[in-house]
């Protein structure tokens, strides 16, 4: 069963940096870095003061649509959006369920 650990901290410019493994068991199949800009997080997870559960959310939106092996090893939230343009909508609709 493939499960997602994040761990963010605050980056020196104005957001985070998370840490992301995508583990099988105990095995780690991949490694991200995954960067959080306060705008985005008050964009798509308001009033959330932590990144953390959004990359979760987010990571799990990824390993719906394409293996681990395929996510990007660093990148800025945002990105997704780019090569998934229904991302945004769908993460908001899962905070509201959330």
């Amino acid at each position: 069963m493939t499960a997602v650990e994040v761990r963010c901290h605050r980056a020196p410019t104005d957001g985070w940096a998370c840490e992301v493994r995508v583990l099988d068991g105990a095995t780690t199949l991949t490694t991200h870095e995954v960067r959080v800009q306060a705008a985005d997080l008050a964009r798509l997870a308001p009033g959330s003061d932590d990144p953390t559960e959004l990359v979760e959310r987010s990571f799990g939106f990824l390993l719906e649509r394409e293996p681990p092996g395929s996510i990007l090893r660093a990148f800025d939230l945002p990105a997704i959006g780019r090569y998934f343009p229904e991302y945004e909508s769908a993460i908001r609709r899962s905070e509201r369920r959330g």
